[in-house]
């Protein structure tokens, strides 16, 4: 059921309501954390198609997270709209290049690498450099190679614009910095010939080929630009040069576009992005209205405090940057703990969160965030002898997993019977019952309920819901305390956060202070209550 135009704009406060009613672009939104930005926007959205602005077929809802992308497909859906696209930029690109991969470049369409770390393995190998394949040096290199590519810099440029752009790697050798940059030259040269060998694609390649049929195809450009013509764009702040040319050329030179960011969350310059294209919009699209969320309704004072005084510390406050005013109660201050390992910082952590789970603390309420996996391993076996279940988000995927996908072939076959008790939540739950209570049927069924409680009718709509899911690598919530990497939470919030490491080298660390500035402030800022922060003795300086 549609949600009329004077709903949607219930329970908004006035500069909500604001950007909401102006259905036209060009828009700019300068959004801090909390703020309401993702409701805002998605109401935006339903509140132009009610109004016959646009027609919800012809919407692409753009974002940097698969999770963020379910989040808009979610709300539209409790607004009544169904048929909007809500994807993240390769997601997009990746159903585009798809579709007219037989039209444009003929034949099979290549693999798509889900993980590089394979390729660069042997990349290694072909490439004979003194450079042990751990699973760290992977790590690093397919950054670097990421780095490189969404900035188009090839193989043979890739050293001297690390040079110039002042790239830190991290490899477990001795050799000094110029050595290392130009033996990851090398891999990546043998990278990109094993890929082509082998017909396969990374992600970084379907932007650049999907803008290279779009500039190529004029045919093919003129389809898309068809297809979608009220665009979104979330978090566009942290853009990459690549991302912006694949944008330009969805919208060609229409105007109707709303960009939603905030220059003092920019946390992924290392990977190319840059808050440039934020800075210009109003350069670029002159008529543009320009309008701020600086109301926080996630974070107490006490943590949004916190947050404004290290962006008053990097300077980090302009025009484009927001600095926020909580509309909460207060709650407690922030707590910072000293200690003198690692060791006995990760046990205090454990104990704490063993505590608060006798306390009747849900565990999906709790996180411990890490600047690097290493230190997240050791947390999880530290959880683990307290047999306490946590979940590392940047572990093995979700549907990559062969109980998940055995699972979910289940639900398909059970999708296309008749409901024999016509309740298809309770069909679901006896289809799962032979799998036990398992972490991801515990999921499962937490998100059929809530598809249920907002209008899915049958066990089709909660289908469709987790094959999009897949499709996207966005899984449903599971089960235990989060651990996960500073840049992988980025968009998730808890109610009891932990954030271990902080100390000069882990966290600041590299060359640019006010990145990790603004990444300490936006972990600070996916808190809703409580914050603490052991601290090694080896101070940190923000």
């Amino acid at each position: 059921m549609v949600i009329d135009n004077s709903a949607i704009l219930t329970d908004l406060d006035p500069d909500q309501i604001a950007v909401v009613s102006a259905i036209r672009g060009p828009v700019c939104v300068i959004a801090g954390a909390g703020t309401g930005k993702t409701r805002v926007i998605t109401n935006r959205i339903a509140y132009a198609i009610n109004a016959g602005v646009t027609d919800p077929t012809k919407v692409l809802a753009l974002t940097f997270t698969a999770k963020a992308a379910g989040e808009m497909r979610s709300r539209l859906r409790t607004l009544g709209i169904s048929n909007a696209a809500a994807r993240t930029f390769h997601s997009a690109a990746l159903k585009q290049l798809l579709y007219f991969w037989p039209y444009a470049f003929g034949g099979q369409f290549p693999t798509l690498l889900t993980t590089k770390s394979g390729f660069i393995s042997q990349a290694i190998s072909r490439a004979e450099v003194a450079m042990p394949a751990s699973v760290n040096a992977l790590r690093e290199i397919a950054g670097e190679i990421e780095w490189a590519k969404v900035l188009e810099i090839s193989p043979d440029n890739y050293q001297q614009e690390a040079i110039a752009s002042s790239r830190s790697v991290r490899l477990p050798n001795n050799k000094s910095e110029n050595e290392n940059l130009a033996m990851i030259s090398q891999v990546y040269e043998a990278y990109e010939s094993l890929k082509k060998q082998e017909r396969c694609l990374d992600f970084e390649d379907v932007l650049l080929l999907t803008v290279g049929m779009l500039e190529e195809d004029r045919g093919v450009r003129e389809r898309v630009r068809d297809q979608y013509r009220y665009f979104t764009v979330d978090e566009y702040q942290d853009v990459s040069p690549l991302q912006q040319r694949l944008l330009n050329l969805w919208l060609g030179n229409r105007e109707e576009i709303c960009v939603v960011g905030d220059a003092a969350q920019t946390i992924y310059s290392f990977a190319g992005a840059s808050s440039n294209f934020l800075l210009t919009f109003k350069n670029r699209f002159p008529n543009a209205q320009v309008f701020r969320l600086t109301r926080g309704y996630r974070c107490t004072p006490e943590i949004i405090n916190a947050a404004n005084q290290i962006l008053r510390q990097g300077n980090l406050v302009s025009d484009h940057g927001s600095e926020l005013q909580s509309a909460n109660e207060h709650g407690d201050k922030p707590k910072v703990n000293g200690f003198n390992s690692a060791a006995d910082e990760i046990a205090y952590v454990s104990s704490e969160v063993e505590k608060l789970i006798k306390n009747q603390v849900d565990t999906s309420d709790i996180a411990i965030l890490a600047r690097t996996n290493a230190q997240l391993d050791q947390v999880k076996s530290s959880l683990n002898n307290l047999k306490i279940t946590s979940q590392i988000r940047s572990g093995e995927k979700f549907f990559d997993r062969v109980d998940v996908r055995d699972a979910m072939r289940v639900i398909r076959s059970a999708s296309v019977l008749p409901s024999e008790i016509g309740d298809w939540y309770a069909d679901l739950v006896s289809v799962l019952r032979p799998f036990g209570e398992a972490d991801y049927v515990i999921s499962f069924l937490k998100l059929a309920k809530s598809i249920q409680e907002n209008g899915g009718t049958n066990m089709r709509a909660f289908l469709r819901e987790i094959e999009d899911r897949a499709e996207q690598n966005n899984p449903p919530t599971l089960p235990g305390v989060t651990l996960a990497t500073l840049h992988s939470a980025k968009g998730l919030e808890w109610n009891h956060l932990f954030l271990i490491g902080v100390s000069d080298g882990v966290l600041p660390m590299g060359n640019d202070l006010n990145e990790e500035r603004r990444l300490f402030m936006w972990e600070l800022l996916g808190l809703k209550r409580k914050f603490r922060s052991p601290m090694l003795e080896n101070r940190a300086y923000f």
